[in-house]
């Protein structure tokens, strides 16, 4: 049973051994996460130099569930445009939230700006640090 949706920067505090991992590391093995969001944490690796086969190497083993971005989460996420654009969020960041709220669980993040949306958006938010 899925827990909590990890963004990008949730899942890149775990990896990189940073402050708000014990967060994710206690919902790790219940947690899923978007294709949208993999491809930002693949797409970090990869600007700094990893081969895939070593980012697979990093990344495949974890137990999280992968997602893919469909039409549904697609329009969901558009629709979160509105309420999330004050606060600057990005297409991954909504579509880490459409996910979490598809899923009806929370979103974990490092993103301290999804502070000032959380009441607005209905969807429990956890900021990691």
């Amino acid at each position: 049973m899925t827990e909590a949706v990890l963004d990008a920067s949730a899942l890149l505090a775990l990896l990189r051994a940073e402050p708000g991992r014990e967060v994710v590391q206690k919902v790790l093995a219940a947690s899923a996460i978007a294709s949208v969001n993999l491809a930002e944490v693949i797409s970090h690796f990869a600007r700094h130099g990893s081969a895939e086969r070593d980012i697979r190497a990093v990344l495949d083993p974890l137990p999280i569930s992968r997602v893919p971005f469909d039409d549904a989460l697609a329009y969901a996420a558009g629709m979160l445009i509105p309420m999330t654009r004050p606060a600057g969020l990005s297409l991954g960041d909504r579509a880490c939230l459409a996910l979490a709220q598809h899923l009806g669980v929370k979103a974990l993040t490092a993103d301290r700006a999804w502070q000032s949306i959380a009441n607005t958006v209905g969807i429990s938010i956890e900021i990691i640090r």
